[in-house]
């Protein structure tokens, strides 16, 4: 992006890259013909993307000016499309502080718009009464219209496609439930929108007039209640009608964690979710078609978008997850063989296996752990520290896999997440578990010693404990680990092997 080029080719920021929006808006930019710099505090995070070799990646945080500054050079439009929901008591203040310095640099840096993705609210309410998630979202759209910076603010209700949270929330509860006690938020009205419609508008939004500062709604042609989300859902997946008894009681406390024991949405996702249902959302006005028109058959209908996202989950061609961004209080240092660590406790529990298969065929099935592939060794012990982490608000196990064969750096795996990988060698996972202190588990594919084809399988755990108390968690759980970490080497190892005489060693 040097000084000079052509302006008729735009030049894009986006921040939150490794999110479930930002990680799609990418590729939409660069269809359009854009040039895209994608700023992200871990630009490791995004190599395995399709994309990666045709954007220019930047570490930075949107709370250091100074990497936010560096990233706004020579950049056209910046896309605002982070948050700090769930950082901490103190996320609103954090929001505040980042969409300040996002403004400010924008406009030091000479951008000719800012374009941010916000919360519809809810009319005629003051925003003072809305909840910390909302009215934070909110105050973010107000601090970058105020930047000085032409701005578009785009506020949506529920997003629906595959691997939003808002849809992953409404196909669990729908699939699992055919008689169900729900909250009363099932009978407010909403207004969903596909996230194709989603990604269009903001896309759209990088050629508006210079004149235009303001928000627009943006919401899908159907308006609903929840509990009719709920059953044309299951018109549209062949399941039968749904019996829904709302109860008045279940507060939006109580509520999310109802949702959160049913679905893969841990409930620190699921309160702002439910919080947003309580009130009527529904667009005010359709202004944004003026400066992104519409065309045929467009913005989706709601059924439409649930059979492309229904498609898309059955085929496995899901690109981005509620998970793919870093979820927030889980550890990020470094991996504890960095000199930084010297000195300080580690516990490793180190494991090989030989293998009858070759290396290939061993690799298929490490990168294959986790989700409905389990992890292969005493399945109720793993439930059982999923359901403990969830009721100590951590995320469990459901959140799965985004894809059932292939794992990208930056993936979510369960209750862990992909640090490390090299196609069939290594795959280094960082647990997202509540924990005293930190973990990891790595897995090596590995050449047999007498080169005849078949493997060796290492296994590597590590936990580097916070205080007193982290020691005695892992002293109280060694004893299983010769069932657990013993049992998951010569499991793989087997499946391997069986994987090898059916199709092959190769």
């Amino acid at each position: 992006m040097e000084a000079g080029e052509d302006r008729a080719v735009l030049r894009c920021l986006v921040t939150g890259a490794t999110g479930y929006v930002g990680g799609r808006l990418v590729p939409e930019l660069l269809g359009a013909g854009y040039r895209v710099r994608a700023l992200a505090r871990d630009p490791g995070k995004l190599r395995d993307h399709p994309w990666a070799d045709e954007v220019e990646a930047v570490r930075g945080d949107v709370t250091d000016a100074r990497s936010v500054g560096a990233a706004m050079r020579d950049v056209d439009v910046a896309y605002y499309l982070v948050h700090a929901l769930g950082s901490g008591p103190d996320f609103e203040e954090t929001d505040r502080r980042a969409a300040r310095i996002f403004g400010e640099q924008a406009r030091a840096a000479g951008v000719r718009r800012i374009v941010y993705l916000g919360g519809l609210t809810p009319a005629g309410v003051p925003e003072r009464l809305l909840s910390p998630h909302l009215r934070s979202r909110a105050e973010v759209g107000h601090i970058l219209l105020a930047s000085g910076v032409p701005t578009t603010v785009l506020r949506a209700a529920v997003v629906i496609g595959s691997g939003s949270a808002s849809f992953e929330m409404l196909r669990y509860l729908t699939e699992r439930l055919p008689v169900m006690v729900t909250p009363s938020w099932v009978s407010t009205r909403i207004q969903p929108i596909a996230v194709r419609d989603v990604l269009r508008y903001l896309a759209g939004s990088a050629r508006m007039p210079e004149g235009v500062n303001r928000a627009f709604d943006i919401g899908g042609p159907d308006v609903m209640t929840y509990r009719d989300m709920m059953q044309r859902y299951a018109r549209v997946a062949g399941l039968p009608r749904r019996l829904i008894l709302p109860v008045p009681m279940l507060s939006p406390g109580l509520s999310s964690h109802w949702v959160g024991l049913i679905t893969p949405v841990p409930a620190s996702i699921a309160r702002p979710l439910a919080e947003s249902l309580r009130y009527e959302v529904v667009c005010a006005e359709h202004d944004i078609a003026e400066y992104v028109p519409d065309g045929p058959g467009r913005p989706l209908p709601f059924d439409t978008a649930l059979s492309l996202a229904l498609r898309r989950v059955r085929e496995a061609k899901v690109t981005t997850r509620w998970s793919s961004a870093s979820t927030p209080g889980v550890p990020s240092d470094p991996l504890p063989t960095d000199p930084d660590w010297a000195g300080g406790s580690l516990y490793t529990d180190v494991r090989e296996q030989e293998v009858d298969a070759s290396p290939e065929a061993l690799w298929r099935v490490v990168e294959g752990v986790g989700g409905d592939n389990g992890w292969y060794s005493f399945p109720s012990a793993w439930a059982v520290r999923g359901w403990l982490d969830r009721l100590v608000g951590g995320v469990g196990l459901r959140r799965g896999r985004r894809d059932a064969e292939r794992l990208r750096v930056g993936d979510s795996l369960d209750f862990w997440r992909v640090e490390e990988i090299e196609p069939g060698r290594l795959l280094r996972l960082r647990a997202e578990m509540r924990l005293p202190g930190l973990a990891w588990l790595e897995m090596y594919v590995e050449q047999g010693p007498e080169g005849d084809g078949r493997s060796r399988y290492r296994q590597r755990a590590l936990f580097h404990p916070s205080g007193l108390l982290g020691h005695a968690y892992w002293w109280s759980v060694s004893p299983f680990h010769a069932v657990v970490f013993g049992g998951m080497a010569r499991n793989i190892a087997r499946a391997a092997g069986r994987t090898a005489s059916r199709g092959g060693s190769s």
